[in-house]
C-alpha cells in the first residue's frame, strides 16, 4: 500500500468517489454467485433443505460461524492472527456458567439481574483476554502466532481447572430465549450477528479508528510514518477480537441451554476458513463484512451437503482444509495478477510532445 493510500485510510473524509461508489467488490460478487449455486445444489439433493425448520437451524449455524470468523478477521486486518479465539470463547463460557450457577444464581438475585451480571462478566473476561494478547504482542514485541498459541493453552488450562470439565446447567428461560427464539421465523441469533456485522462494516468504512486499522495492516511502516499509532491499533484489534469471541460464546450457551467448557474447541479452523473464504486478506488491510457473511453461508452449505451425501465424517477436516487451501491459492493468484496489472505500462495515455 502506498503512502497516499495509507493517508486516505487514516482519513475517512478523503475517500475517492470511486471507493464510495463500489459498495460490493468483485471478489464478493463471486462469493454471492457461489452461494446461489450451493443453495441450488442443496435444494436439488435434499427435499428438506428449503423447509423452515432446516433454514432455522442452518441460519443459527451461519451466525455462529460468521461471528467466530469475525473474531479472527479483525486480527488478520492489522497483519496479525489470534489462535486463541476458541480458548477465549471457552473461558468466557465458564465465566458465564460460574456467575449463573454460583455467584449470582437467578433464584437468588432475580433472573434479570443474574443474566445481566453473567453476560457482563463473560464479556469482561473476553475483553481482558484480548487485552492480554494485544499488550504482549505490542509491548514485548512477540510474534502474534507465538503469543496467541501460548495464551490458547493458558486459557484452556484455566477453563479446565475452574470447571473440572463439567458443564454448568442453569435455569434462566429468558436467557435461553435469545439463542433459541425467533421473530417472524428469523432467529434472534442471526439478527444479532447481522447487527454486529453492520457495526463492524461501518467502523472500517466510516470511522478514523477503522481506517487506521486497515492502514496498519496494509503497510505498518507507512502507517507509522503518517502518524498512526500502530501499536494501539493492534491492541484495539485484539480487544475487539476478544469481545466478539465472548459474544458468540454467550449466544452459543444461550442456544444450548447450558455453559459447556468445551465450547470453542473446534472453532480455530472455522475462524480461519470462513474469514479466508470471505476474502479477508492474510497479509492485512482487507476485510469485507458481506464477504465474511457469504463465507459463513458457503462453509455451512458445504458442511450440510457433505452430511447429505453421507461423506465420511472422519475426513471432514480434510475437506475443509482443502477448501481453505483453495481459497488461499485463489487469493494469492488474484494478488499476483493485481501486482502485474499495476506494473504494466499505461498504453492509453497520450504521448507528450518533446520540448524544444
Amino acid at each position: 500500500m502506498s503512502d497516499t493510500t495509507t493517508l486516505l485510510a487514516a482519513r475517512p473524509s478523503s475517500r475517492s468517489s470511486l471507493e464510495r461508489r463500489v459498495l460490493i467488490p468483485g471478489r464478493t460478487w463471486g462469493l454471492i454467485i457461489a452461494v446461489a449455486l450451493l443453495i441450488g445444489i442443496c435444494a436439488y439433493d435434499s427435499k428438506t433443505f428449503l423447509q423452515l425448520d432446516t433454514m432455522f437451524v442452518q441460519s443459527r449455524l451461519v451466525s455462529q460461524y460468521v461471528l467466530v470468523a469475525l473474531a479472527q478477521a479483525v486480527c488478520l486486518v492489522v497483519g496479525g492472527m489470534n489462535l486463541s479465539v476458541g480458548a477465549i470463547s471457552s473461558l468466557s463460557t465458564v465465566a458465564l456458567g460460574v456467575c449463573l450457577t454460583q455467584w449470582a444464581p437467578p433464584d437468588v438475585v432475580g433472573e434479570g439481574n443474574a443474566i445481566a451480571l453473567a453476560v457482563g462478566f463473560a464479556l469482561a473476561v473476553g475483553l481482558a483476554c484480548g487485552l492480554i494478547n494485544g499488550l504482549l504482542i505490542v509491548l514485548i514485541k512477540i510474534n502474534p502466532f507465538i503469543v496467541t498459541l501460548s495464551t490458547m493453552f493458558i486459557f484452556q488450562g484455566l477453563r479446565s481447572g475452574i470447571s473440572g470439565g463439567k458443564p454448568y446447567v442453569y435455569d434462566a428461560p429468558a436467557f435461553e430465549k435469545v439463542g433459541q427464539g425467533s421473530i417472524f421465523g428469523v432467529p434472534y441469533f442471526f439478527l444479532i450477528m447481522l447487527a454486529v456485522l453492520v457495526v463492524v462494516a461501518y467502523m472500517y468504512r466510516n470511522t478514523v479508528f477503522g481506517r487506521r486499522m486497515l492502514a496498519t495492516g496494509g503497510n505498518e511502516d507507512a502507517a507509522r510514518l503518517s502518524g498512526i499509532r500502530t501499536g494501539r491499533m493492534v491492541i484495539g484489534a485484539n480487544v475487539l477480537s476478544g469481545f466478539i469471541a465472548a459474544l458468540v460464546a454467550i449466544l452459543y450457551a444461550s442456544e444450548n441451554g447450558s455453559a459447556a467448557p468445551e465450547t470453542g474447541d473446534g472453532w480455530l479452523i472455522v475462524s480461519f476458513a470462513v474469514a479466508i473464504i470471505g476474502g479477508t486478506g492474510l497479509n492485512g488491510g482487507i476485510i469485507s463484512a458481506l464477504g465474511i457473511l457469504m463465507g459463513g453461508i458457503i462453509y455451512t452449505l458445504i458442511r450440510y451437503e457433505l452430511y447429505a451425501l453421507k461423506a465420511n465424517t472422519y475426513y471432514m477436516n480434510v475437506y475443509f482444509g482443502l477448501l481453505i487451501l483453495l481459497a488461499i491459492v485463489i487469493d494469492r493468484g488474484r494478488e499476483i495478477y493485481g501486482q502485474r496489472k499495476r506494473q504494466m505500462p499505461d498504453t492509453t495515455a497520450e504521448p507528450t510532445e518533446p520540448t524544444q
